[in-house]
């Protein structure tokens, strides 16, 4: 299962960072990012995915996120 997200994180460095938070958090999920989409999109690829989960850890780091449609 994947599910895309859009995000407002701007740099690598903050994709980084986020990406090892989440990474922490959701050890059986595969996490990216890519930068060069308008949408700065956040990838999670995984069994079980709760989208929920996921808006709330990156919003807790500081960056806002929703669901791509």
């Amino acid at each position: 299962m994947v599910e895309v997200f859009k995000t407002n994180v701007q740099k690598k460095m903050q994709s980084k960072m986020l990406q090892s938070s989440l990474s922490k958090t959701f050890p059986k999920l595969k996490i990216n990012f890519d930068l060069s989409d308008p949408d700065k999109i956040l990838r999670v690829e995984g069994n079980i995915i709760l989208p929920e989960q996921i808006i709330e850890a990156t919003k807790s780091n500081g960056y806002h996120c929703e669901i791509l449609n």
